[in-house]
């Protein structure tokens, strides 16, 4: 009996683990894939004292950083590269030294070369929405 082949889901999802594995500068920045799906992927960092600005809170660039480095795994995942064509980020509540942050990113809609990706940004501790981001994007390849 011959071994199962690998589905184009698991084709879509190691190409996206490659990625991440190649991504310098996520690393840089203390971020960890927890789960890297087709369509779906979960990323924390936690904030560190070189990300704070002089209001005493995150610089909202590192929280977009970490929502589009979500973003990048999410709509890369289905295996064709795969970039952003555009992005908005809403900030709903601060984030500060020592808390750990936790996006969650889920394909809402793939069509043709385009796609729209939300991610959602929450505080670990108490699950507080830090902030909202909704990601276009344009694949490279064809699907």
């Amino acid at each position: 009996m011959s071994e199962p082949v690998g589905t184009d889901e698991d084709a879509g999802v190691a190409f996206a683990r490659q990625m991440w594995a190649d991504d310098e500068a996520s690393r840089r920045l203390g971020m960890e894939a927890l789960v890297i799906e087709q369509d779906h992927a979960v990323v924390r960092m936690p904030i560190r004292e070189d990300m704070v600005n002089g209001h005493d809170i995150c610089h909202g660039g590192f929280v977009f950083t970490l929502a589009d480095s979500t973003f990048a795994l999410a709509c890369n995942s289905r295996g064709s590269m795969t970039v952003a064509s555009g992005a908005d980020i809403t900030f709903t509540a601060p984030s500060r030294l020592g808390d750990v942050l936790v996006a969650e990113g889920t394909v809402r809609s793939a069509f043709g070369r385009s796609g729209i990706t939300d991610v959602t940004v929450r505080r670990e501790s108490d699950g507080q929405i830090i902030a909202e981001f909704r990601g276009r994007s344009r694949s490279l390849t064809r699907p």
